[in-house]
This record gives C-alpha cells, structure tokens and sequence, in this order.
C-alpha cells in the first residue's frame, strides 16, 4: 500500500513539473525577441536566391572547380575495378606437429591449409578487359574475382607481373565493351600540380580522395630503382593497383604504397610513375620476360661542394661515377670513376633514378646515350644494356 501511494504522488508530482515547463516555455516564446522569424513574421533564405556568396566571382571559380571534379570522377570511376582474391596458404603451428594434439583434436595429417581473402584495386585498359593492378594484389593467388561499379562481378586471369616494378596486368574474363581509363604523360607532373586516387581502401567502394603531386621523383629504395611519385591524396589499404589522376581525368600513377607507423593515411602515398610502368604493361601484354637491366656503374651518393670543384664541374647537374664493374656494359663503353655523367638519352641526370629509369624503360640490348665531363671536356659515349647477373642492379 505505501509503495503504491508513493508511486501515485510520484505521477502527480512529475506531472505538475512537466505543465509547468511547458507553460514556461511558450510564455518565453511568445515574448521572445525572435518570436515570428521562423513563421510569418519572416523569410527563409533558399538556397541559390538570397546566397549573397553566389555572385562572388572566387566562390563561382570553386564552384567550377568543385563540377570538374564531379565530371572527372563521374568518367573515370567506371574503369576503375575491385579486385577479390583467394589463396590457399599453409598454416605452420608447432601444435599441428604434435601427435598428441592431432589424435586429441582430430587434426588430420599433413600440412594444414585454409584459404585467405585479399582486396585490391585496379584499371580498365582496353575495353575487351585488359586492365591494370599491383603485383602484390595479385601475387600468388588461387582466383581473381572483378566487380565494375556498375555491380557487375567476373573472374580474371593474371597475364603477368613483374615483382620489381610491382605492376600486374590482369584479363576480365567474358568482358566486353568496357569503359577504359586514359593514360597520362607523368613526365609532365609537376610538385603543387592537383592529384585525385580512386580505389576501394578498406573495402569502401569507389572512394574519391584529392591532394597534390607532393614530390614528382621521390626514392623510396624500390626494388626497379625508379623513383615514385609523392602524393598527399589520402591511400590506404584498398587502395593498391588504383589510379592516380591528374585534373585532365588521366592516369599519372599507379597507387602502390604509403610511409605509415599507423598503418592508415598520413598523407605521404606513393604512386609508380604510368610513363614506367607503360613499358612494363607492353612487356607482359606481349608475354615477355622482364628481364632486369644494368650497366654496372655506381654514382658517389655525397657530391659535396669540394667534390665538385675537383673536377670542375661545381655548379653543374650530374652525377659522380664513383665506381664501374669490370666487364660491364659502361666499362666496355669506356665510363671511369670521376666522370660526371650530365646527361640520359638527352634528359638532365639529376638523380641516379634518371639512370636507372632509363635503363629499365630502355630494356636489354638497347644502347642508352650518356653525356660526361671528363678533366674538363665533354664526351658522348653509347652504353648497351645487358641483363642484370644475380643480385646485381
């Protein structure tokens, strides 16, 4: 009886709170100074009428720029894929080495297997299904499965790829009539230059993310010793085998890896430079071996000041040849240690990147022109490329 009374008072009470409040709150409305602005005392502001930004000539310039990043994502993204994989790996646990446990658990003999899932991205070529990803994406899986945006889903089949460059060509099974990507020129990029990635980090389906070219020749030690393009577009996992665009819609890049403690965006991503990785492309679509390049020389990696004024060369672009292999192509062709090599099959040797791109884009038993100084004088040599030996660059 005395829980029941209480809890009747208790109602009564909460309900006198409640009128009150509300007989509070419309006395305050009623008096407020605002009162009538959001009824018929006033207008609402639409959108697109009273906006006085809109007749600003900067926000009409963002708003251009804004609609040509629609258009560009509206016309690229259908050529851009969603790769699933499948692979089987070996599961090695000391436990499935004992008897014991395999008798206890049931575990059969042999190596255990099960199969592992991996997501990636890539780019329609060709409209008959030729399209292009990384080979890590790729490397060493049991299935390929494509999805277009358009909910579309095929298998494909690897036509090859090259573990140094990391570029993969993949076949879209059935496919026809798709919707291609265009190449770019990324000789052409330069740093501050806009760049768009469209890929599926994470899972997440057609993601747009913009930035800009941070760094246009950066050396990340990869394994083709061709120098990557920075990009502070955000890319994460997912991302890999995705384009890299510039505001022309055109391929710049191929996206392949980020510098992270985290393991998510920090906004330093790398992209293989599409000029590159065009000669890759060719090679596997020919269904030829990418056969690794060399000359045999090495560069001075510190060309100080006091360096270059020995040679007479202070105030110049190049590189020091600090060593060169005896037998190779370029001791063949005549290049010595403190020659200053100033120019690559005509372009600047700012780095030794610019060397090695050449040698790679070149390929094997293509000659490649070098310009040095030597003791003061300006010599040609022609230097043709051989096959790398085993752990040779």
């Amino acid at each position: 009886m005395f829980r029941k009374i209480n809890q009747r008072r208790f109602r009564l009470s909460a309900l006198g709170v409640a009128n009150f409040t509300l007989f509070v709150f419309l006395m305050g409305v009623a008096f407020s100074p605002f009162a009538g602005t959001c009824t018929g005392g006033g207008s609402v502001a639409e959108a697109g009428t009273d906006n006085p930004l809109l007749k600003s000539d900067a926000v009409q310039h963002v708003l251009k720029f804004q609609e040509a990043i629609r258009e560009i994502y509206k016309e690229v993204n259908p050529a851009v894929i969603r790769i699933e994989t499948e692979q089987t790996v070996e599961i090695n646990h000391p436990f499935f080495n004992d008897p014991m446990f395999r008798r206890f658990f049931q575990v059969p003999e042999g190596q255990q297997k099960q199969k592992r899932a991996g997501l990636g991205s890539g780019f329609i070529i060709s409209s008959d299904g030729f399209a292009v990803t990384n080979h890590h994406v790729v490397q060493k899986v049991d299935k390929i499965t494509v999805k277009l945006t358009n909910g579309k889903e095929y298998t494909a089949k690897l036509i090859g790829s090259d573990p140094n460059s990391d570029i993969a060509l993949i076949k879209i099974d059935g496919a026809k009539g798709l919707k291609t990507a265009h190449l770019g020129d990324s000789d052409k990029i330069e740093v501050g230059d806009i760049s768009l990635a469209i890929g599926n980090p994470f899972g997440l389906q057609s993601t747009l993310t913009t930035g800009i070219i941070s760094s246009k020749g950066q050396d990340v030690n990869s394994a083709d010793g061709v120098s990557r393009i920075q990009t502070d577009a955000s890319i994460n996992p997912g991302n890999s085998g995705g384009p890299l665009l510039n505001v022309r819609g055109e391929v710049i890049g191929i996206n392949q890896m980020i510098y992270s403690q985290s393991g998510g965006s920090v906004g330093i991503g790398f992209a293989i430079p599409i000029n590159h990785a065009k000669h890759v492309i060719e090679k596997l679509k020919a269904g030829k071996k990418i056969r690794q390049g060399y000359i045999g020389v090495s560069v001075d990696p510190e060309q100080t000041d006091e360096k270059l004024n020995l040679l007479g060369v202070k105030g110049k672009t190049g590189l020091i040849v600090a060593q060169v292999v005896i037998g190779s192509p370029a001791f063949k062709a005549g290049i010595v240690a403190n020659d200053f090599i100033t120019h690559i099959d005509g372009k600047p040797a700012e780095k030794f990147s610019v060397l090695k791109s050449a040698v790679l884009q070149k390929g094997v038993g293509a000659n490649i022109e070098v310009k040095l100084i030597r003791q003061g004088k300006e010599v040609t040599v022609s230097v043709k490329v051989a096959e790398a030996p085993q752990q040779q660059q």
